[in-house]
């Protein structure tokens, strides 16, 4: 075991540690990162079409900075802009797409308006409506051409015209919708312009065979019942097609894919020279994927570039990145050696070579710099607790760290990979900005923002790793109170997680994590909190130590974090409480129940409490089917399991959930009834999934006020 202290910036007005006393309110402790306590940064940043410059956002416009000379001007303000309006002035300045440094785009009053400079000025050039309802708007690379959907139905503008590409009067089938596969796969459009902008694919997804799930609208009078398509594991899924619209032609063309009918379409991809279309062909047990190469015009297969198998799960998460200049040539991003790394494909060849090779993860393929052959990305080389900005020669395979500072940064690379634009925090770093010089690797300093929590009593922090029960390391931090005391003993809370695609535990700021859990500390509380197997950015070793049985790992690595606690001299090992939120939810559940003895008091919010309830893509994905696994998910059940519970248990609902359904946390309180269990429950009548918004505060209180009743004392 290895114990050692986070880096935690402390600065002191005047020197003195007395400035420090402010306590967080509640209402910052939640929001207050994103309201009164908000760290810095540079709003809209893009890179001027020029490669010389940058642009960003202030109020009132946007101003424009030479990368050379520092020196800044306005490129265009609210002022400018309303001289082209007589009526309906934009109040605040819109979000615009410049595609040069006198010419851009932007979405308001529900239409579309293209502008130019005109000597010192700035006028509307043209503008095109926009349906008051239009969702999902997608500008093609002529940055002229755009289409959306209004309800299930995709439209596309050209030139001024709105062309109705279909018209399915069934609210059930949807076409260029984002929400294919419910988001799963890296799915976050239904729409593909085609590079030329000549043609648009798009998904058209029939849920018609899908069963109706209610959600219950409780704010009117009598209460309105508004049906959702939800694919529960086991059942009937949704079917997908691909579709391509011919603009000129106004002609639509389906591609001829094979396969089952409720297989998963995935990593859609036009060649560059809009002639092919790649698509991912995953099958719905998820373990055999096809890339296949489909002709535009005709929809015909033209071939299958390559196949992934697993006896677990593949899991396709990216389109593929063409090379610079090439119709051959590309990348793929594949976790088929247990760490998602880059491949090298081609059209005629097919693999060519892997490009990065490592126990860790490419996280993002920020662009390339085609003269020096070098592809720019970030990734978990250093620590799977940062990122870090990386570029690589795809020739000679050389690798070179862009950045030197600890923590985890994110990059925007300007078209032609000279500069990159780096933003980055660490435990002590609320934010610093920098440009980099990609062929010095001189790095410019544009923003250090301060710190905004300096004047606040903050806890001691501490990083822990700990080991799995295979010698797995695993990472997680413990928060000390403020006001610590070693030779006293305190109530602890582990807030968890704990499920696939997310994190926890990094080297960011706040160094907590969490203003709640400073806010917690503050009050006389340890908080701790660790990643265990089956969370994010490890691999794939990590993530599917789970597989066919969620809740069993991750409890034995979550008592190694107990096992821990309860060794510390200053912990109250009788005053225990867990804590977490959908996946978390569904973990402290788990304990209060399947390890009644560890904790006094959970809060589980919005939490699976049987996965044949939870929806087909991710549940089948780790746990296979109920058919094929009914051992695995008669272990993770929860409703027969209520009777076992003997400490303190909250539970919280959003109301109007439709991604963790009502039904678990009803069915769970049916069972808890049926046994003669008591429990408390709390539900939160208009929120989905999350409460946010000011109701998170009141969710936060009430999380608080649990702990304090029934732990604290």
């Amino acid at each position: 075991m290895k114990l050692y202290r986070f880096s935690l910036l402390m600065l002191v007005l005047g020197g003195s540690a007395i400035a420090q006393t402010q306590k967080f309110t509640m209402a910052e402790a939640v929001n207050g990162l994103r309201t009164n306590l908000a760290v810095k940064n540079i709003s809209q940043f893009s890179w001027a079409a020029d490669g010389k410059s940058y642009i960003q956002a202030v109020k009132g416009g946007y101003l424009i900075t030479d990368l050379k000379t520092n020196k800044q001007d306005t490129l265009v303000s609210l002022t400018q802009l309303n001289r082209s309006f007589s009526d309906a002035k934009l109040k605040a300045v819109p979000q615009i797409k410049f595609t040069g440094n006198s010419n851009g785009y932007f979405n308001a009053n529900d239409k579309m308006f293209w502008i130019e400079k005109s000597g010192n000025d700035w006028k509307v050039k043209t503008a095109a409506s926009v349906d008051g309802n239009a969702s999902n708007v997608k500008m093609f690379g002529d940055n002229q051409t755009f289409a959306f959907t209004v309800k299930n139905n995709l439209y596309v503008n050209k030139n001024g015209k709105t062309i109705a590409v279909t018209n399915d009067s069934d609210e059930n089938i949807i076409n260029g919708g984002s929400a294919v596969h419910r988001n799963e796969f890296g799915i976050d459009t239904g729409i593909f312009p085609a590079p030329n902008s000549e043609a648009v694919a798009f998904y058209r997804m029939d849920q018609t065979m899908v069963a109706d799930y209610p959600v219950i609208d409780w704010s009117v009078t009598p209460a309105a019942n508004h049906n959702i398509k939800y694919p529960m594991a086991g059942q009937k899924s949704h079917e997908v097609t691909l579709g391509v619209y011919n603009i000129k032609n106004q002609s639509t063309t389906f591609l001829t894919i094979e396969g089952e009918k409720d297989q998963y379409l995935t990593a859609i991809t036009w060649s560059p020279d809009s002639k092919y279309i790649f698509v991912g062909v995953l099958n719905r047990g998820q373990n055999h994927l096809k890339m296949n190469q489909y002709d535009a015009a005709t929809g015909n297969l033209v071939k299958t570039l390559f196949e992934e198998t697993s006896d677990k799960y593949v899991e396709p998460q990216h389109p593929l990145t063409f090379f610079p200049n090439s119709n051959t040539d590309f990348i793929w991003q594949s976790q088929r050696t247990g760490y998602n790394h880059l491949f090298h494909y081609s059209l005629e060849k097919g693999l060519v070579a892997q490009i990065t090779k490592g126990d860790w993860l490419v996280t993002d393929i920020l662009g390339f710099n085609e003269k020096k052959k070098e592809i720019y990305f970030t990734s978990t080389k250093e620590t799977p607790l940062e990122k870090h900005l990386y570029k690589i020669n795809w020739a000679s395979f050389k690798i070179q760290r862009m950045d030197d500072a600890a923590g985890v940064h994110t990059g925007i690379l300007s078209s032609d990979g000279n500069y990159l634009y780096d933003t980055y925090s660490n435990a002590g770093t609320p934010r610093s900005v920098n440009i980099i010089n990609t062929g010095t690797a001189k790095s410019t300093n544009i923003l250090t923002a301060d710190n905004t929590l300096k004047n606040y009593q903050r806890p001691e922090i501490k990083n822990v790793e700990l080991k799995a029960d295979d010698g797995t390391p695993l990472y997680g931090k413990i928060i000390l109170p403020t006001d610590f005391d070693a030779g006293k003993k305190y109530p602890v809370i582990v807030y968890l997680y704990n499920g696939p695609h997310l994190q926890l535990v990094t080297n960011t700021f706040p160094a907590s994590g969490n203003l709640w859990y400073e806010y917690m500390a503050q009050n006389g509380y340890i908080i701790f909190t660790m990643d265990g197997r089956g969370s994010a950015n490890r691999g794939l070793k990590f993530e599917q130590a789970v597989f066919r049985n969620l809740g069993t790992t991750e409890m034995n690595d979550q008592m190694k974090g107990v096992d821990y606690l309860k060794s510390l001299p200053y912990v109250d090992a009788e005053r225990m409480g867990i804590h977490g939120w959908s996946f978390g939810g569904f973990m402290t559940t788990s304990f209060m129940l399947r390890k009644p003895d560890v904790f006094k008091v959970g809060v589980a919010g919005g939490p699976v409490i049987d996965w044949k309830m939870y929806e087909i893509m991710y549940g089948e994905r780790y746990m296979d089917t109920p058919q094929e696994n009914p051992q695995g998910y008669a272990t993770a059940s929860l409703l027969d399991k209520v009777q076992n519970l003997k400490g303190k248990l909250l539970m919280i609902h959003g109301a109007q959930d439709d991604v963790v359904v009502w039904q678990h946390s009803v069915k769970f309180i049916k069972s808890a009834v049926d046994n003669g269990v008591q429990l408390d429950y709390f539900i939160y009548p208009g929120h989905p999934h999350n409460v946010i918004g000011k109701d998170r505060v009141h969710l936060m209180q009430k999380v608080t006020d649990y702990f304090d009743q029934y732990l604290k004392k």
